[in-house]
């Protein structure tokens, strides 16, 4: 990955539906410590350290743990994460009701398994702003995928951490994937919007690294338009 300066990238493989699956969460250095963007499916707590110790890194050093929103390969190791670490949690309202076990995960019967609810100790109804090594991270509201998700850009790198707000394939950047997304029209929207920013790299949850920004977002939300 050619991930900017200060930014770790944490691929994560595991296995879903008997797939084989990778998902992509990453840490920004900040001046007292990792900000975690994501943390993975449950169990994924062991590799997420050991990616962070092949970037010269200890699980300890993560000091704030951003959840993108509530779907369980996102935010199912939080709670594993902070049984071993001191970090802080932060979701946007809407994520923090499912991450902290008030609500059912999207789709679940209450009763179903989910993942181990974990606190959240700040809920966001906006915008934020951390102060990192690569400069300011920006959280970014993009609501579609689900009402509450969130994607953080970083204007000095022109890099844009997308979550699931976008996806990437072998051909490249794409747009939300409509199956996994609640409201695929306001999706569009919310990927507009980023195309508005000055992204020239992007990190998709699902699919990667991509040397892709505002011209590739911008067709790709034309293109999924009638």
């Amino acid at each position: 990955m050619e991930l900017p300066e200060h930014v770790v990238g944490l691929p994560l493989e595991y296995e879903y539906e008997g797939r084989e699956l990778t998902v992509n969460p990453c840490a920004v250095e900040t001046d007292r410590g990792l900000l975690l963007l994501d943390v993975g499916p449950p169990g994924s707590v062991d590799e997420l350290e050991t990616g962070l110790a092949e970037a010269g890194f200890d699980l300890g050093d993560v000091t704030t743990v951003l959840l993108t929103h509530q779907d369980g390969d996102h935010a199912g190791a939080l709670a594993a994460v902070q049984e071993r670490t001191d970090a802080a949690a932060v979701a946007s309202e809407g994520a923090a009701a499912v991450i902290s076990g008030r609500e059912p995960p999207r789709g679940r019967d209450p009763g179903d398994d989910r993942y181990p609810p974990a606190r959240v100790d700040l809920e966001l109804d906006g915008g934020a702003t951390f102060r990192t090594r690569a400069g300011p991270a920006r959280v970014v509201p993009t609501p579609g995928h689900t009402p509450g998700h969130l994607s953080v850009f970083l204007p000095d790198a022109r890099f844009l951490v997308a979550a699931d707000a976008l996806t990437a394939n072998e051909e490249g950047l794409q747009g939300p994937n409509p199956g996994m997304s609640e409201d695929m029209d306001v999706a569009l929207e919310s990927a507009g919007r980023l195309a508005e920013l000055g992204v020239e790299r992007t990190l998709c949850y699902h699919g990667g690294f991509v040397e892709a920004g505002n011209d590739r977002i911008a067709e790709v939300v034309r293109s999924a338009r009638p």
